[in-house]
């Protein structure tokens, strides 16, 4: 019987960069997936106008929205796929939320422990803090609460159907989502929007990068994917007159 021989594959860094850069542009165009579009503030706000908040179902779905998109947060984390999939050793729960978390200077946020994450057995924290408009993930936590009531040992997005409460889905929490997107004639919505456009949010108010980073639980830079993708990023580097010069000089990643 013979037996197969084998040896490492030593490849250069930048010869295997090569290798995928080409294989990439021999994808044909229509097995690429569309530019993700992110979600901001502004699609979230207008996306409020068309959930009837005082339902089950839209207070459950709100409030993911926004945890999701201020705690920069994979959906996957927050959501289940079916209904029999839940388990409250891997899912979010309602006894997972320690709300007004507060530092020495009398800042509050909330947080919430993941039992499970896509890196982690372990689990992960996220967290998130009060904002000043319809998008405040606080708020949104609250009126879902004041709604559905889900117990402790429930899927934290639990909502009421027929009197019995049930698991926030993907798939439905995308379906909601997108009605009231095109009630507001906006473009179809990616759960992955959520947590680029929290990226870009966190990036365009000023805060650093390593901050945000820390935020999205990234352990590489591929992060800074984001920074190519959208220019508006961008664009307060790219004046002829500065306009964050003193943010730039700590929040700018370091060049390698």
């Amino acid at each position: 019987m013979a037996h197969s021989t084998w040896s490492p594959w030593n490849i250069l860094p930048e010869q295997l960069n090569a290798v995928l850069d080409g294989a990439a542009e021999l994808v044909p165009p229509g097995s690429k997936r569309p530019i993700c579009e992110p979600f901001t503030v502004q699609i979230i706000l207008q996306i409020c106008t068309h959930l009837n908040l005082s339902k089950g179902l839209d207070a459950a779905v709100l409030a993911c929205l926004t945890i999701s998109f201020y705690s920069l947060a994979r959906l996957g984390e927050l959501l289940v796929k079916t209904l029999k999939a839940f388990k409250p050793t891997k899912h979010v729960k309602r006894s997972d939320v320690v709300m007004d978390v507060e530092d020495r200077h009398g800042l509050k946020a909330t947080k919430i422990r993941i039992p499970e994450t896509k890196t982690t057995k372990t689990g992960e924290d996220i967290f998130y803090a009060e904002q000043s408009n319809l998008s405040d993930p606080k708020a949104a936590l609250e009126n879902h609460f004041a709604i559905n009531d889900p117990l402790s040992h429930h899927h934290l997005f639990a909502y009421k159907v027929k009197g019995k409460r049930q698991p926030l889905m993907k798939d439905k929490f995308m379906e909601r989502i997108n009605f009231a997107a095109k009630k507001a004639s906006l473009n179809l919505m990616q759960g992955h929007g959520l947590r680029i456009g929290g990226t870009l949010e966190y990036l365009l108010r000023g805060v650093s990068f390593e901050v945000v980073k820390s935020m999205g639980r990234w352990s590489s830079n591929a992060f800074a994917l984001y920074l190519r993708k959208h220019a508006m990023i961008m664009a307060p580097y790219l004046q002829d007159t500065p306009l964050l010069e003193p943010f730039m000089q700590y929040s700018m990643p370091p060049v390698r």
